[in-house]
């Protein structure tokens, strides 16, 4: 981005809604496809490749018609975690 402020709110929102999400996500809702999705795309949006890819497993797990509750589907999600804590760390370390 070309605007710092920009780039500053951008990356705060995402860490913000990462950490909601998260949340959301451990609870294993009905909703997992559809957080996961909007997690990717956000993901996505800042470069934080690992964390979007392992979005989509997310994703593509509970959409594929299985137990959400499965150890995969923890596996999965605690993947998903690790990624997400990644990019917040370098998150903060560019803002610092």
């Amino acid at each position: 981005m070309s605007d710092p402020a920009l780039e500053r709110e951008v990356l705060g929102l995402f860490v913000s809604q990462s950490g909601n999400i998260m949340a959301a996500l451990r609870a294993l809702p009905r909703d997992t496809a559809a957080l996961a999705h909007t997690l990717k795309g956000s993901a996505r949006a800042i470069g934080a490749f690992g964390a979007a890819d392992a979005a989509g497993r997310v994703e593509d797990a509970a959409r594929s018609g299985g137990d959400i509750r499965t150890p995969a589907m923890r596996d999965a999600v605690a993947e998903l975690s690790s990624e997400i804590d990644l990019a917040c760390a370098a998150i903060a370390k560019l803002l610092r």
